[in-house]
């Protein structure tokens, strides 16, 4: 975890789930809107206080959390 800098959490904000810098703009929402065709730059107009290394931390985000292995019994 320590190599997501722009990556926070807390109980206060978005009720812990994983935001931009203290922001309450959730990881997955920006997650949501590049899955749906949205451009970094479309997303940057929509939500100015985002920054690109803001985008590119929640989709590596998001990929860490999907390397995550799956035991079966």
């Amino acid at each position: 975890m320590d190599n997501f800098k722009r990556i926070t959490f807390s109980p206060n904000i978005m009720g812990g789930k994983a935001c931009i810098r203290g922001m309450r703009i959730p990881v997955s929402l920006i997650v949501n809107l590049i899955a749906n065709g949205m451009t970094p730059e479309e997303i940057i107009k929509e939500y100015p206080d985002l920054e690109p290394g803001d985008i590119q931390e929640s989709l590596r985000y998001a990929a860490w959390l999907a390397s995550e292995e799956v035991h079966t019994t």
